[in-house]
């Protein structure tokens, strides 16, 4: 069972399903929705955050940052996130939008490095 989450956030998830970035439509499409070995949930209510990529069998967050992040409050609350999800036993993982972009396959082979 993973994590509780905060009240009112399923809505919030459906939505940012509906609505995912390219660079998740593609790291879901094309490798975690059909992963051979693990299954992940995309837009999973953890707390009161949503993680992008959830694999529940081994505690594990995936996050995909786009240039937003990189400001100093964007930061800030992302750090506020890991700690979160590090506190209830969650690993955090991040990769910038580039990377999926640009280094797709290394991107998935560090995935499966983690999953290991």
């Amino acid at each position: 069972m993973f994590p509780s989450y905060k009240e009112g956030l399923i809505m919030r998830a459906r939505e940012l399903r509906r609505n995912m970035t390219k660079q998740e439509r593609h790291l879901w499409y094309d490798f975690l929705r059909n992963h051979p070995s693990k299954k992940f949930y995309r837009q999973r209510p953890i707390g009161r955050y949503i993680a992008d990529f959830y694999c529940e069998e081994v505690n594990l967050v995936i996050e995909i940052d786009g240039s937003q992040h990189g400001t100093d409050e964007s930061i800030e609350y992302d750090n506020e996130r890991t700690k979160y999800m590090n506190s209830v036993g969650i690993r955090v993982v991040r990769f910038l939008n580039d990377e999926v972009d640009n280094n797709f396959e290394n991107v998935c082979d560090e995935i499966n490095k983690l999953l290991s």
